[in-house]
């Protein structure tokens, strides 16, 4: 007997358990192996979601005959894929920092690939067998399943906060196999008790031991490394969505981590305990018993500069992690000290569970405040006589070019723009970065520094920049003001006292660089004093690695990448020059072929073999034009995530938090539009959506500029709101463009229904990873721009 009735409750769940599995999935494979990665693989896995639709175009038939059995199993079968899918594919013995020479890893690559995208694949079957049986119901059916997935982003990251992700994951099988008992109630079936048999796989899922399913961490991570010491071991750990936070101590074989300390230090390092986030950015715990006299080592190192041309300074730490900025403006005796850190769950364990260890660092020394540093700065009204920026990241992963996909808001133009606003006359901006050969962090600072003096009217930047290096640090000083005679010796003092090298100081000649940790060139002098002069560009277009600035439009900070490198980078790599390979970017444009690839085979076999059938069988032909299906779907699927992921990121700024972010702006996205799917059954003209959706977006661009200006110091509850109410009106015309396609294909032909629906899911995945390959080249803006050229596109090509 046929279903009745929609599973409408069932899509909800299944959608909103496919996306809950997406974000825990990036969470899980950001601990076991780097964000970068974690985002290629889920990325590839959607196309699980879009395959749904080839699949069922073989099988249409089928569907229409058994489709509540069906629709059941393939929500079971998400619920036991989600686990153990994740299970298998941790065994795959895949090593990323091997993928370019070692042949077995993009066949274990692949492997994960397949084994991932099974999930997807099953949810997106019950979504698109819901579409193609039950005609006339489209607009309806469509919106459940958005808002199912609103709700999934919004409702997994707050379980995040309280579970693991290897909990999280056991509730979402769960929540799979509910959606198979839920919908087999929906469909009104005559015998009511099939609908227990998938409990019982559930409450295994639930009472399943959460070790079991624990992400194994790669052995190339930090903390995998650092364990290898004797006696070393975790001694806490504390999860949330922004991290999984380990702190790490050494009993027998003391840890020592003051990155850059000059080769004449005589004074080491108190004992310390290693904090990491993911098994990453390795962050010194020191013990501090109150004596100011065991913390010489932080004199040593190039960030100690500062406090050797200011007196009793007012200090501001961004990025303040466990507190070794902190104690070292402690040590230089500033006058008061505010503390700014992401994470929460990092203060509380230096203030509440380590408070002894740390002697009251956050709370006696340091006011601490627990923000985005961006936001932070951009709402504070005070002015400061040093604003340090720490050393945010993890040498391992910036050396080896893991970072080049993340955005980074705080190295750009107009982010230096606004710490200098926030300084006292005199005042200095302090950035430190590790030291990469040839350089590449520290000049791309420094021409950003340039752009942003120069923007703030400085008619004369190099007067007010000062730059050194140690051995494996390098720090900047932006002086708010200029740098004079007796700043001049005291940088020169500091670093002949300590074997520094003096990078650049207005005045400094060529002889003065490259004295004590001799590299083959000054190339930090040459570069800086390139970047300063009137051959600025032709030095940007020359250099072999990407240093021009980041921009908040642009904000890849880590993007050093040139294809034309490529060939010498390779030709270096018996002689270890791999690391100079900034090989995120690569890997981003294999996955960007990859995933167009296997989007032609999904939408083009299931068609052809779809047209050989008919041929065989003499069935009627398919009607409307196919080409307009094509272009239509596969436009709305690459417009509606360029705009999604370009808002998400630009929201960023204005929201002050990654995570709020991502929540707030996915969550109502998906709201609106599930609204917008509803109203579009009233057969809205494609044409004035499309006019709607380019004028809420220009709007939108327009707006966000005076939203940064002035509500950043907002209360966080004002700021989410305005957020929402902005993205609203834009979200919920974007939701009427596939309701509507969706409906002319099925007056036309319900049999390119579920090839519609493949087309704009296959479309979806390659935006998502296209989106990133355009805002690194050319911005954000941009990206929304092209999104409403698509939307133009697809008006015109409506089916």
């Amino acid at each position: 007997m046929a279903a009745t009735r929609a599973p409408l409750i069932a899509v909800a769940l299944i959608s909103a358990a496919a996306l809950a599995y997406e974000i825990v999935l990036m969470r899980l494979f950001s601990i076991m192996l780097w964000h970068h990665f974690a985002y290629m693989i889920i990325s590839l896995a959607l196309l699980g979601w879009g395959a749904s639709g080839a699949v069922l175009t073989l099988a249409q038939h089928a569907v229409q005959r058994h489709f509540a059995p069906l629709f059941c199993a393939s929500a079971a079968a998400f619920g036991a894929g989600a686990v153990g899918c994740f299970l298998l594919a941790q065994r795959v013995p895949f090593n990323p920092l091997e993928l370019l020479w070692d042949p077995r890893q993009p066949a274990n690559l692949l492997a994960i690939y397949l084994l991932l995208l099974l999930p997807f694949l099953c949810a997106g079957a019950c979504v698109c067998m819901a579409l193609s049986r039950f005609r006339g119901k489209l607009a309806r059916i469509y919106s459940f399943d958005i808002l199912g997935a609103g709700a999934g982003s919004l409702g997994i990251v707050a379980l995040l906060f309280v579970l693991s992700p290897a909990e999280a994951l056991k509730l979402i099988g769960a929540l799979g196999f509910a959606a198979a008992a839920v919908a087999w109630l929906e469909c009104g079936r005559p015998r009511r008790w099939p609908a227990l048999l998938p409990m019982l796989p559930a409450a295994l899922l639930l009472l399943l031991p959460a070790v079991w399913i624990a992400p194994a961490m790669s052995p190339y991570k930090e903390l995998s490394q650092t364990l290898r010491i004797p006696e070393a071991r975790v001694i806490e750990e504390r999860s949330s969505p922004l991290g999984l936070v380990s702190v790490l101590e050494s009993p027998r074989i003391p840890l020592r981590h003051a990155p850059g300390l000059s080769l004449n230090a005589t004074a080491e390092p108190p004992p310390q305990l290693a904090v990491f986030v993911d098994g990453e950015g390795l962050n010194a715990l020191t013990r501090f018993d109150g004596r100011r006299r065991s913390l010489a080592h932080l004199d040593q190192i190039s960030s100690a500069l500062p406090y050797h041309l200011l007196r009793r300074p007012h200090v501001l730490v961004l990025g303040a992690g466990a507190g070794a900025d902190v104690l070292q403006a402690h040590y230089h005796g500033a006058s008061r000290i505010d503390a700014v850190e992401l994470n929460p769950q990092v203060v509380e364990l230096v203030r509440d569970r380590f408070a002894e260890h740390a002697g009251g660092l956050y709370g006696h020394i340091a006011r601490v405040h627990v923000a985005e540093a961006r936001a932070f700065v951009a709402a504070s009204d005070e002015r400061y006589d040093l604003i340090q920026v720490a050393l945010l990241d993890s040498f391992s992963a910036s050396s080896a070019g893991l970072y080049a996909l993340a955005e980074n808001h705080l190295y750009t133009v107009e982010a230096l723009q606004d710490q200098l606003r926030h300084l006292q006359p005199g005042g200095l901006l302090a950035i430190t970065r590790w030291v990469t050969l040839p350089p590449r962090d520290a000049l791309k600072l420094f021409a950003a520094a340039v752009a942003a003096l120069e923007r703030s009217g400085a008619t004369d930047p190099g007067s007010q920049l000062a730059l050194v290096r140690s051995w494996k640090t390098s720090t900047l000083l932006v002086k708010n003001g200029v740098f004079g005679s007796e700043d001049i010796a005291s940088i020169k003092a500091f670093c002949a006292a300590r074997s520094f090298d003096l990078g650049f100081y207005p005045g400094m000649r060529p002889e003065e660089a490259n004295r004590y940790n001799v590299v083959e060139g000054p190339d930090l002098f040459d570069g800086a004093t390139a970047l300063l002069g009137p051959g600025r560009d032709a030095f940007l277009e020359d250099y072999k690695f990407h240093i021009a600035p980041a921009t908040d439009d642009r904000p890849h900070f880590f993007h050093f990448f040139k294809w034309r490198s490529l060939p010498e980078l390779l030709s270096l790599k018996e002689q270890g020059g791999l690391p100079l390979l900034e090989w995120g970017y690569p890997v981003l444009v294999a996955t960007l072929a990859q995933a167009a690839i296997a989007s032609l085979l999904l939408i083009g076999l299931p068609l052809a073999w779809v047209g050989i059938r008919q041929s065989a069988r003499r069935m009627p032909p398919l009607a409307g034009s196919r080409g307009r299906v094509l272009v239509y779907f596969m436009a709305i699927g690459f417009g509606f995530m360029f705009i999604e992921i370009a808002f998400i990121q630009k929201l960023v700024l204005f929201l002050g938090h990654p995570l709020y972010a991502v929540a707030v702006v996915l969550f109502a996205f998906l709201l609106f539009a599930g609204i917008g799917s509803r109203v579009a059954a009233r057969a809205v003209p494609v044409a004035a959506v499309a006019g709607a959706i380019a004028l809420a977006a220009v709007l939108c661009l327009l707006l966000l500029p005076l939203l940064f200006r002035h509500a950043m110091g907002w209360p966080e509850a004002a700021r989410i709101l305005l957020s929402v109410a902005l993205i609203a009106p834009l979200a919920f015309f974007m939701g009427m463009p596939f309701p509507l396609g969706l409906a002319r294909v099925e007056a036309a032909d319900v049999r390119l229904v579920p090839w519609a629906w493949g087309i704009n899911g296959c479309a979806s995945v390659t935006g998502a990873v296209l989106a990133t390959l355009l805002a690194i080249h050319l911005g954000f803006t941009a990206v929304v721009l092209a999104a409403l050229l698509l939307y133009g596109l697809a008006a015109a090509a409506r089916p």
